[in-house]
């Protein structure tokens, strides 16, 4: 049998295990939600202690609470960010009420009851650790706060180090000339260094997307308490929250311009997520022309060899699969899917008050987490070591038909279609039928029909 204490709070007394930081509130929410058993991101927990050891500074700044006290708090505060065994303080259920007023209590009772005994000072969990503030307002701010701090440290500098990896990559492979296709059939030629130059594209439009929602989402509501007025908060709470919470992390953190609107809503949560989606999709379409030029190696396209990470089969000896690729798939489909949820959570704002935060929260982490750790695979594990198959690649080019598009302007569309049926037809190379049934010739269809040339757009 666990040993237990008696804890009281507004609703009365009840049993807490006797030497958990947390109180009443905290076991009354792990009484309620049973559900997931699913805690709250880390990385939200970890950014909800930065937020009440900035607002203690603030609100002895304000004379709010005496220096002590804020003192006593702040060292809490710090204790536990170093805590290795940090989660277990905090074991509330992501789906627990929309506010997530459970969590922020966790945290108020955690930070309080540590003070208390480091300090031997009487610090509470509401009058104290959460002065001035509201669960309306702090978890907002936390979302906001949580995320921004793993877009700097973890997403951005993973999709900058997948896109730099690609472009050494390509720029490597300049002189490997391949296959185009279109609907996943036989098209123009391209080099694979400009097909790989796609890639990198779109994931330096996702970093330009976060970059354009970094204002946003690094605009705080703190201060704006219950319902957006500021009831209970100094007026000058929020600006002197944003300017230490900017110093302490190294981010630049605004006041919010409405506190109504970022209280009640979740919109720029739910835009961020929609970056995160698009950067699943980009990540999608790599993995998936990884895997279609890696098929085979026998019965497929064979033109690259991803790096051989483990045995493919528990039956068929010798098979190797292109893992990293099946698994930034899969993880770009949980991204989407988490998209969807966190869109359905930002239609929850009800008149003042948003009530899906948590999930909301943890989608969002996720997603970050996600693709940070899924750039970083794709880059290293798939991208960076694949060897070409040269032959693979250079077999069809030759005998593509589709390359009789390059002779459009001198024999008309008509024309070259009938060659190209005929070479497909017989199985032949493109040059040998263009010979035959045009009056170019074969030293000149040679010039025309050649494959890199034609990837520079030359006629």
């Amino acid at each position: 049998m666990t040993e237990v204490r008696i804890e009281k709070d507004s609703m009365g007394e009840l049993e807490v295990p006797k030497n958990a930081l947390y109180g009443a509130q905290t076991q009354r929410a792990i009484n309620n939600f049973k559900i997931s058993h699913i805690p709250m991101p880390e990385a939200f927990i970890r950014a909800l202690i930065q937020i009440k050891s900035a607002a203690a500074t603030v609100n002895v700044n304000l004379k709010g609470i005496d220096k002590a006290t804020a003192d006593a708090i702040k060292l809490a505060c710090s204790t536990l960010l170093d805590d290795k065994n940090l989660m277990q303080h905090f074991p509330v259920d992501v789906f627990q009420t929309g506010s997530g007023t459970s969590t922020n209590m966790n945290a108020n009772e955690v930070i309080a009851n540590l003070a208390s005994a480091q300090s031997n000072m009487q610090i509470h969990p509401n009058d104290h650790v959460n002065f001035g503030q509201s669960s309306n307002d702090v978890i907002p701010t936390c979302i906001h706060v949580s995320a921004s701090l793993a877009i700097h440290n973890e997403l951005k500098p993973a999709l900058t180090h997948l896109a730099k990896t690609i472009d050494e990559k390509s720029a490597s492979l300049s002189g490997y000339c391949k296959t185009g296709r279109t609907h996943l059939m036989d098209a123009m030629p391209i080099r694979m260094d400009q097909s790989m130059s796609a890639w990198s594209a779109q994931i330096r439009q996702q970093i330009a997307y976060l970059n354009s929602i970094q204002p946003s989402i690094q605009s705080l509501v703190l201060g704006g308490t219950a319902v957006g007025t500021g009831i209970n908060s100094h007026p000058q709470f929020a600006e002197q929250f944003t300017d230490i919470l900017s110093k302490e992390t190294g981010l630049s953190f605004v006041k919010a311009e409405n506190f109504f609107a970022g209280i009640a809503a979740q919109d720029t949560a739910v835009s961020l997520s929609g970056i995160c989606k698009s950067t699943a999709v980009s990540f999608m379409k790599i993995a998936n022309d990884l895997r279609w030029m890696n098929s085979g190696p026998l019965a497929g396209l064979g033109e690259i060899a991803l790096p051989a990470l483990q045995p493919g089969s528990s039956i068929m000896p010798g098979k190797v699969n292109p893992v990293i690729p099946e698994a930034v798939a899969m993880l770009s489909a949980q991204v989407i899917g988490n998209d969807a949820a966190i869109t359905i959570g930002g239609q929850s704002g009800n008149f003042e008050l948003n009530v899906m935060l948590p999930m909301i929260a943890l989608n969002l982490l996720s997603s970050i987490e996600l693709l940070s750790n899924g750039a970083i695979s794709l880059a290293d594990n798939a991208i960076r070591d694949f060897e070409v198959n040269q032959q693979n690649l250079e077999k069809p080019l030759h005998k593509n038909p589709i390359l009789v598009t390059a002779l459009n302007p001198i024999i008309g569309y008509a024309k070259a279609a009938e060659i190209a049926k005929k070479a497909y037809k017989e199985n032949r190379p493109i040059i040998d039928v263009a010979a035959e049934n045009t009056d170019i010739s074969k030293e000149e269809l040679t010039d025309l029909l050649d494959p890199v040339k034609l990837t520079k757009g030359e006629s």
